[in-house]
């Protein structure tokens, strides 16, 4: 079967260290177009910062951001589709995080979700303090109420240890189960692992199926290249799926093996299927 859809990550992926697009990955992308392919990036960060990486020249189609939360038509330049937290629930939960006594970051609705809310949990946290030095212009403090008027995205909750990430994913399954509790590694490559809390019908997977009914686009049709835990619903929903060599090891004999991001993954990927 011809390939109809190509969806990767950004990060660890398809952006090298220095996070930018090879030229082999970029003309790649434009053969894609060239052969009516169509080509999704799906992805963890917020639009405002996909838009940082992905100039207006690379020849994307369509973007689900923070991890299918959002999905936006580059083409038509509109936004498709929105999914986020209830207020009730951001409430609820927000209460039992600060009981718990956990710091976390609170994204405003798609499409403001660049903005966020803050709480200073009670224990000091080195990546809190390095996520909100380096967003502290599109960050408040949290009112002192604990709660908010609206929905939101997303929670973000840090971790220095994975038996800290599973504790605590195990007790909101518990108590909460309208949610969808993602794993993530540090963007800083500090080693801190992050929590990610969306709506039950949030991920990545999600979002190609539903552009993949969008396009009529079938899914034994689809390519999905990516490197980390947050990937996992992307990779098991399309039916080619490719791991880089820098992605987790205990994932690697899951999926279909790929180069590092350093050496043209994306390229390597699609030449198989060309």
């Amino acid at each position: 079967m011809n390939i109809g859809l190509v969806a990767t990550d950004l990060d660890g992926t398809l952006l090298r260290g220095d996070k930018s697009i090879s030229e082999t990955d970029l003309a790649m992308l434009k053969h894609l177009g060239e052969k009516q392919i169509f080509r999704v990036v799906a992805t963890g960060r917020n639009f405002r910062k996909v838009k940082e990486v992905i100039p207006d020249h690379v020849p994307f189609d369509y973007v689900a951001f923070s991890s299918g939360a959002g999905i936006y038509d580059f083409r038509n330049e509109q936004l498709l589709y929105s999914r986020n937290i209830s207020s009730e629930i951001v409430n609820k939960l927000s209460e039992w995080l600060i009981n718990k006594g956990f710091g976390f970051f609170l994204f405003q609705e798609v499409p403001f979700n660049s903005h966020c809310w803050y709480y200073r949990g009670k224990n000091s946290c080195e990546e809190f303090d390095r996520y909100f030095d380096s967003h502290s212009d599109m960050t408040e403090r949290l009112p002192e109420s604990g709660r908010v008027s609206t929905g939101a995205c997303q929670f973000l909750v840090i971790f220095k240890y994975a038996g800290q990430f599973f504790e605590l994913k195990d007790e909101l399954v518990q108590h909460f189960d309208d949610l969808k509790i993602l794993r993530a590694s540090s963007p800083f490559e500090t080693g801190y692992i992050w929590m990610e809390i969306f709506h039950q019908d949030v991920s990545k997977g999600n979002a190609i199926r539903f552009l993949c009914d969008h396009l009529n686009v079938k899914r034994e049709a689809t390519v999905g290249i990516g490197n980390d835990y947050n990937d996992l619903d992307l990779l098991d929903f399309t039916s080619f799926s490719y791991l880089v060599k820098n992605g987790p090891d205990e994932l690697k004999l899951k999926y279909r093996p790929a180069p590092s991001n350093e050496d043209n993954a994306f390229s390597y990927c699609l030449h198989r299927h060309l």
